[in-house]
Parts: C-alpha cells; structure tokens; sequence
C-alpha cells in the first residue's frame, strides 16, 4: 500500500493568510527527494520557493496553477512508499478526492498545465470527467492501437459520433518508455471513453473537427479556451461548441474567435437566422487584471498611509556635478572595481549622515500606545518597480555598512527585487525610503510614505542644466529631490533641515567627513 503525505500550504511570512500557485516544479509520477523544490508561490509581498518536507514520488497535485488557497490548504500528496502503489491506487485516488475538498470547485475546473477553464456537464467537476488512464477509448486510425502493455500517451482526436452528433474524443497513441514520464490528465467525451462504445467508435472513420456553424452536439463535450477568450465569444455572439480550435492541445485562441465572428457575419440570407446576433460592447476592448499579490498589498498600503499620516512634501533643486566626478574616480579605485555604483550610493550615504543629525526623521508613529518611536538604526528602504508591482525592500541597518559593503547591499537588493525573488523579512522593518523616479527620467514627484515610516525621499532624473557657479554661469550636473514627511512626527523645520543636509553632501560629498 502506498504511503501518501500530504504537504499543506505554509505561513511563509508574518501573518500571511493565503498565496497563489504560480508555478509547479513537479508533476505526478516524479521522484523528489527532500528538500527539493516542488512549488513556487506569490504572496502578497514576494514570490517564494518551497521545499519538499518528503522524499518519494508525487501522486497528486492538489491545486492548479493560478488559484490562490488559504494557508493550511493541502497542496500536494507526495507517496512516501512507492513500491506499495500497485496495491492501493484506489486509496491513492481516495487521498486525491479528500484533498480537492479544500479547494473551491471552480478552482477543479482549470487546467493546471494551461490555466484553461473546461465547460462541461453542469455541476460536474473536470476530474469526474477524466476516464482511467490506461482504460479503453476510441482511436483513430493513424494514431494506431498499442500493443497489450506497451506505454501510451494521450492525444487530443474527433470526429462524427452516432446519430450524427459532434463528438470530441480522447485517445491513448504510443509513447516513449521513461521511469519518470507521467500520464496527463485528459478530457473528452465521458461516454465515448467506456468499454462498451470503444468498440463501437473504432468502426467509425475519425477525422479532426472543423465545425463552422452551430450542429447538434453532446451535452458532455467540453471547449478548452480562456476566460477573456470566452468572454470574446460571448461578446460577439460565437457559440464555442462551434469553433475549430487552433491552440496547444486542442484550446480555442482569440483569434479562432475573431474567425468565427467573419464566418458568421459574413452567412447570407436564411442560413444566417438561426445564428446568434453580433453584439459588441466596450468590455471586448478591455483587460481585466485581478488584483491580488503585490498589486493588492501595495494599494492597501498606500491608502492607508495617504489617508493616515499628513503628508508633507519639500522640494529642492542640487547641483551634484562633484557627486558625478566623484562615482566616476571610485569606479577606477582598486576597492570598488567590480562593484556596481552610481549616484544613488553617495544619497543613501547622504540619508544615513542626515538621519544621525535629524532623528526624529527615522521614527514611526505607533497609534495603539500614543508614542513616536525614534530609531537608533537606518534600515534603508528602496523603492523598486518590479512585473509584479512595486516592493520595498530595505538594507538592515545600513548606518553601519562601510561605503563598500553599502554598495553591495545595494546591488544585490535591487537584482534580486527585479528578479521578484525578494523575502518576504526584507520587506520589513524599514524605517526610511529611497524612491528613484530619475531612472525613469521623471524630474521628481511627490512619493506617498511606506507605511510604519515617517518619511520617504525622491531622487530625480540628473540632468546638464546652465547653473550660477562663483558669479557666471556654467554647464552642471543637476537634480531634484523631494522630501515626503508625516507631519505628525516630523515639524518642519526638522524637514527642512535634513533635506538640506542631504543636498549639501550631494553639491560637496567631502562634507560627509565632516558632518558624518
């Protein structure tokens, strides 16, 4: 008998209460050793791997890719004694079934290899629609019937079946032997796939189908296709019954949509009275993203804190021209010649000076006991545009790094915020923020606080500008920044002051022996 362990969803973070299935590292019938990463998933901070608690064979992917489940739903079911599963497939089967219990039966009905929703008999899961693999169904022809025991893989066959219905059917084709080659999930028509009509389809000459216009079908048949695809269809009036799919395994694809929408338009006279009216609306131009993840927690986040903490913003205009020169001389020093630098590296050192010369800029307000917490450290935030969203991870106590290290900390962060692979405990506990709108070219803006934090400081696109220098005018290296506060902590005259401290190390960086 085999031994199934099921691994359920974990709290990855502080209080996290449920992630997305982003990807699968393994599929059923693969060997995984503990240890080995099985799953990626997306929280609401950052993208994350999980190990495999057990050593064995997966039998069961609990969740398909794209559906976010609460923490302690099962997952998957990895068997621990695969040398026992010849006996107990029926408790195999059992385990699956008590598993997807905890999944919502929407979530059963999507494709977790092409995130492609299955309509079928109403109220009938997709899994209760899959014959046994390795069960008798219909072949066509060209596939050719295996051999008793030789290994078979699916492949997506129709044709016309009795009573002049369409009918999509599955069938099993030769496959290459391997140990670790699983059989996929299929799905077709449930009844065609019984003993008693195998027989009787094999008579039958099966070719592909290429139905243009609406016939007579089976109830069970089902259309593979996307929702924004079948939104499309039903926009425009398309019966996906009656669509010839071009996409990966048998899935129906916007453009074999837009097609049909011609061939119906373009029916004359009283073959077109039957067919659905054309109908177009604005929602066939747009795109729906859910909000969920990063997205979903960066807007919570910014609502709160615009709408908690007064915002102030100051602003002012730098000639950072000796900051410039001053990247490019460490850029030839024997101590940073492989380290990545830019002007950013001398701000956040900037940051870290004002910062001990202005604490009350490095505090947070706590509401619940009526206090301003000032910090004696600087976890240096950096706000960073990611394909998921915006994150901010920040540098653990950055006020003690030497220039160097600094440097480092800010290379490794911002690759690994870019790549989406950001812990979710660097997201925490920052207690002030850099936001770089100037690699965008932007002037400067006016940033929102990350919250828990009393202030954040945005650093402008640098740019040759004429600048007053000693009485005449010359060409300089300039940029704006932009001091964000909560007011509530921060006065402005203590705003001010490290906005100036910050811009004064900019204009002349030996200043920071001095000041720091």
């Amino acid at each position: 008998m085999p031994d199934l362990k099921q691994f359920k969803l974990p709290d990855v973070g502080e209080g996290l209460t449920e992630a997305e299935i982003v990807s699968w590292k393994v599929r059923p019938g693969d060997e995984v050793k503990i240890n080995d990463i099985i799953v990626e998933i997306e929280t609401a901070k950052s993208l994350v791997e999980l190990p495999s608690p057990y050593a064995g064979v997966i039998a069961e992917l609990m969740v398909p890719e794209g559906v976010t489940v609460a923490v302690g739903t099962v997952i998957i079911a990895v068997d621990t004694d695969p040398s026992g599963a010849a006996g107990g497939a029926s408790g195999a089967d059992d385990a699956a079934v008590a598993g997807k219990a905890d999944i919502p039966a929407s979530a059963r009905t999507a494709d977790s290899e092409t995130g492609v929703e299955r309509t079928g008999v109403a109220g009938t899961a997709v899994t209760d629609m899959v014959p046994p693999i390795g069960g008798p169904v219909a072949l066509a022809p060209e596939v050719g019937t295996p051999a008793e025991g030789e290994p078979v893989e699916p492949g997506l066959i129709g044709g016309p079946a009795p009573g002049g219905r369409t009918s999509v059917l599955v069938g099993y084709g030769p496959r290459e032997t391997s140990a670790k080659r699983r059989p996929r999930k299929v799905v077709g028509d449930a009844a065609a796939a019984t003993p008693s009509r195998a027989a009787e389809s094999e008579s039958q000459q099966l070719q592909p189908v290429t139905v243009s216009v609406p016939v007579a079908v089976p109830a069970d048949v089902t259309v593979l296709a996307k929702p924004p695809v079948r939104k499309l269809a039903k926009d425009l009036g398309v019966d996906l019954l009656s669509v010839p799919p071009s996409g990966p395994n048998g899935t129906v694809t916007r453009a074999d949509v837009e097609a049909a929408a011609t061939r119906v338009d373009s029916v004359p006279g009283p073959a077109a009275s039957y067919l659905p009216a054309l109908v177009i609306d604005p929602g066939a131009h747009e795109t729906r993203i859910p909000i969920k993840g990063v997205r979903k927690l960066t807007a919570q986040a910014m609502v709160t804190s615009a709408f908690t903490a007064p915002h102030v913003t100051e602003f002012l205009t730098v000639d950072v021209t000796r900051t410039v020169k001053l990247v490019e001389r460490l850029k030839s020093h024997r101590d940073f010649t492989d380290a990545r630098l830019s002007p950013l590296l001398v701000l956040a050192r900037a940051m870290i000076i004002a910062v001990r010369r202005t604490p009350e800029i490095n505090s947070t307000w706590d509401e619940s006991s009526q206090e301003i917490v000032q910090k004696a450290y600087v976890n240096l935030g950096i706000a960073a545009a990611t394909p998921r969203g915006l994150v901010v991870p920040n540098i653990k106590d950055a006020g003690a790094m030497s220039l160097r290290q600094l440097a480092d900390a800010l290379a490794s962060l911002v690759a690994t915020a870019r790549e989406g692979r950001t812990p979710p405990q660097d997201m925490q506990h920052g207690t002030i923020t850099i936001t770089n709108v100037g690699v965008f070219g932007i002037d400067t803006g006016t940033p929102i606080i990350n919250p828990g934090e009393s202030a954040i400081l945005a650093f402008g696109a640098i740019r040759e500008q004429p600048w007053v220098v000693r009485g005449n005018i010359r060409v300089r290296k300039v940029t704006t920044i932009a001091l964000s506060f909560d007011h509530r902590v921060v006065d402005g005259e203590q705003g001010s002051r490290f906005l100036a401290d910050v811009a004064a190390i900019l204009e002349d960086p030996s200043l920071a022996l001095a000041l720091g």
